[in-house]
């Protein structure tokens, strides 16, 4: 299954200030991140941020907030957005759910795996996905593919969306993402 764009959602997990220092590779995850948030809204997906318990861990890291403004934040307790009811009705209207965010092994996994059980298609981008230990990144994404969940790159985003060369749209997705050094 390829993703589409006009089934397509992006789900921004929980990338929350006071949380991030702690995640492996902190600072390259928030980069890919705002990354894939920017090609998204540039695509004009829905785009939903969630934030885990913001009166502790803080809310979404400013520079993803400001990548897509509109964007709406839904806020939870529970670790999967699915089981917190949180999701809004854009993104649920969806049948694809592109997934990126921290922590891959709690609250990613908990979401991608009820998104499944809802029967959504689930992508996960697993160059946008961090945890505190790195071995809990590799076990989320064996067990979110042995799920059924895509596990992607977000080139592999950028260029299915796109779907063919040529023409504006693509020399400026080009141009914007894929020219210069890249995070």
């Amino acid at each position: 299954m390829l993703m589409q764009k006009q089934d397509a959602a992006l789900l921004v997990v929980d990338i929350q200030e006071k949380l991030l220092p702690a995640v492996y590779d902190a600072d390259g995850l928030l980069q890919r991140s705002r990354w894939l948030v920017q090609a998204a809204r540039d695509h004009e997906l829905p785009i939903v941020f969630s934030e885990q318990y913001p009166r502790g861990l803080g809310g979404t890291v400013a520079a993803l907030r400001e990548a897509a403004p509109q964007a709406p934040v839904v806020d939870k307790l529970h670790f999967s957005c699915v089981a917190a009811g949180c999701l809004p009705p854009q993104l649920l209207a969806k049948r694809q759910i592109i997934i990126c965010g921290m922590e891959a092994h709690v609250c990613v996994l908990q979401t991608a795996l009820e998104l499944l059980e809802t029967g959504k298609q689930v992508f996960v981008a697993a160059d946008a996905v961090s945890s505190r230990k790195a071995s809990d990144v590799e076990l989320a994404l064996a067990r979110m593919r042995a799920a059924g969940a895509a596990i992607v790159s977000r080139e592999m985003v950028l260029f299915e969306l796109l779907r063919q060369s040529g023409g504006d749209h693509f020399k400026q997705m080009s141009q914007r993402y894929l020219m210069g050094e890249q995070p």
